[in-house]
């Protein structure tokens, strides 16, 4: 063999013996392109962080200037907004089940294609959170719309929806249906192994099939940049670290019942604080 085909063959090697970190050094940068896309506010009138500086209590943002109005490129920046909002906020959370699909695909038929389907696994995982961000971008069409949302703002100008929102997200804390949801996300490795689908294909329908449980655990906790402000940096940042404290911290049924029953406290003040 070649001086040139061994120099090829060795890389070749030395790659699929770092998949982990190819996987990891992927996610890195996505979460940091997401995470710049997110502050920069592309396509907005405002970056996340003159918009962060601007936002006040919940329920009473000042209108800062007129949106451009709804037309289709307005949407798509929109959805794009939440989107990537999304990918930054939702894939560090996701990184334990990567690593683990990544460590099963090395140890399998596929070894030489685990950083690839890994990253094929994301897509899909990634495509359920799209899926979210179209329903994200219609119910903020609507809100504005009607005039519970306050469009320069992007955040509910109602106190009272504003509580009703936050009692509401509070409750789903203490339901069945998200302590099985975050079940899931917090077993990676029982996921995989009932779950698991060979080739491309199955790592995206995968990937898509954890993004939906992710979904039902995480939706009730996004739909709070309603009652903060979409682009409020610091709803961003602190429900993206909540998140990634339900899936990863030890005995969390305290964290979740403890942020439920401050949400609704939240909520409940939020509501009757004008008639005090």
């Amino acid at each position: 063999m070649s001086r040139t085909g061994k120099t090829r063959t060795g890389l070749a090697e030395r790659l699929m013996r770092n998949d982990r970190r190819i996987v990891m050094g992927a996610v890195g940068l996505i979460v940091l392109g997401a995470g710049a896309y997110t502050v920069a506010g592309v396509g907005m009138n405002m970056s996340a962080l003159q918009m962060t500086r601007m936002t006040g209590a919940p329920g009473t943002a000042m209108q800062m200037g007129e949106n451009p109005g709804w037309s289709l490129s307005y949407a798509i920046l929109i959805f794009l907004m939440w989107w990537i909002m999304m990918v930054a906020m939702m894939t560090p959370s996701a990184a334990p089940m990567l690593l683990l699909y990544t460590a099963l695909k090395k140890a399998g038929p596929d070894s030489r294609h685990a950083a690839r389907l890994s990253l094929v696994f994301l897509g899909g995982y990634l495509a359920a959170w799209a899926a979210f961000s179209v329903l994200a971008t219609g119910l903020q069409y609507t809100l504005e719309r009607v005039g519970l949302v306050a469009s320069a703002m992007m955040m509910l100008n109602s106190g009272l929806l504003a509580g009703v929102v936050l009692i509401a997200a509070g409750l789903y804390q203490f339901s069945h249906f998200k302590d099985a949801c975050l079940a899931h996300c917090r077993s990676p490795a029982q996921f995989l192994t009932h779950n698991h689908r060979p080739g491309a294909a199955g790592a995206f329908r995968l990937g898509a099939h954890h993004g939906i449980y992710c979904l039902g655990c995480c939706w009730a906790l996004m739909a709070l940049l309603f009652v903060g402000g979409i682009m409020n940096l610091y709803w961003i940042v602190g429900l993206a670290l909540f998140v990634l404290a339900e899936k990863l911290l030890p005995r969390v049924g305290l964290l979740v019942r403890g942020s439920g029953a401050a949400l609704i406290a939240a909520g409940g003040l939020l509501i009757v604080w004008p008639m005090l």
